[in-house]
């Protein structure tokens, strides 16, 4: 786990109710300002093919919302910044909207398969795809460029990885399909064989 992101997690809110339930809380040496991605967490993010938005509202209300798309779609654009493009979607604009008044993000992304979860959090802006043609060329799919109708924009201030105790194994449609190719290629070889006999 990165040293920031304990930083920012562990408020004397947390710290209290670790003292209260463990007899003792944690103590932090000073952080750096942010801690940057390494190869590792640029390859799991761009592995995926989906996440999960937090934001929060001007009430103070968290919210949530699942992006997705081919892998990738999720650019690791440098060590301490990530974008995607956004699509035409419900037009609730309610990411977009808590965005203007509170920056704070906080990324959740999976790999059921393999048990693991990377959290990132962070500062985003949105900006207006029409303005930045250059971004969506970027960042867009060439077929789907021209339903792009915003960019969001995340300075990476911090992450974690979290531990693969109760993460339920769950599997993709083409990811039961590899698994189950060997197994149809070998039934049909048999019921060859089989009617080879007869």
């Amino acid at each position: 786990m990165a040293g920031k992101f304990l930083e920012l997690a562990f408020t004397p809110n947390v710290l209290a109710a670790q003292q209260k339930y463990f007899g003792r809380s944690q103590q932090l040496p000073p952080q750096p300002e942010r801690d940057a991605l390494t190869d590792d967490e640029a390859q799991f993010i761009q592995s995926r093919d989906s996440f999960y938005l937090s934001t929060v509202s001007e009430a103070g209300w968290p919210y949530v919302q699942h992006r997705g798309g081919k892998p990738g779609f999720l650019h690791v654009v440098s060590p301490t910044q990530l974008a995607f493009a956004d699509y035409k979607g419900n037009r609730q604009m309610l990411s977009t909207g808590n965005l203007a008044a509170n920056d704070r993000v906080c990324l959740f992304l999976m790999d059921y398969p393999q048990r693991t979860r990377l959290k990132i959090l962070g500062h985003a802006k949105v900006v207006d795809a029409r303005e930045h043609p250059e971004l969506v060329a970027q960042l867009a799919e060439p077929e789907a460029r021209g339903i792009v109708e915003r960019i969001f924009l995340i300075e990476v201030v911090s992450y974690d990885w979290n531990c693969p105790k109760y993460i339920t194994p769950r599997y993709t449609a083409s990811e039961v399909q590899e698994a189950i190719e060997p197994l149809q290629a070998r039934i049909a070889e048999l019921e060859a064989q089989l009617k080879a006999k007869n």
